[in-house]
């Protein structure tokens, strides 16, 4: 398992809980910042279990679930700045770093994707 998504995955976990307490504690939005730290925080412990993985074909669920999250955070992420509780700067880093995030986690897929076709086409 690439290491570098996972490490990139719990860094991004840490930025999200921290503007979950930004949210909770400055702006008193308690709803929306909620699924945001769920589902960003997700995507390392999906990440974390495909580390785990018993078989080829769980990897590949547990990174599909990973990448979802991703998207399901950027949804969030863009809703929270759409009604200003966050801000453009804030916005575009951390956004930034979940479209890193999904892009390496698609790209996991693809190969995983691609490597158990050639094993089923042997």
């Amino acid at each position: 398992m690439d290491s570098v998504v996972y490490e990139k995955a719990y860094k991004f976990a840490i930025r999200i809980v921290n503007a979950y307490k930004y949210l909770n504690e400055e702006k008193k939005e308690y709803i929306l910042s909620k699924q945001l730290v769920r589902s960003g925080t997700s995507i390392g412990a999906n990440i974390a279990e495909a580390n785990g993985a018993i078989s080829q074909a769980d990897f590949s669920a547990k990174i599909s679930i990973a990448y979802k999250e991703c998207l399901e955070t950027k949804y969030w992420l863009s809703l929270l700045k759409d009604t200003g509780y966050i801000e453009q700067k804030p916005f575009d880093s951390i956004y930034k770093d979940a479209d890193e995030i999904g892009k390496i986690l698609f790209s996991i897929l693809k190969t995983t994707k691609i490597n158990q076709r050639s094993k089923t086409d042997n």
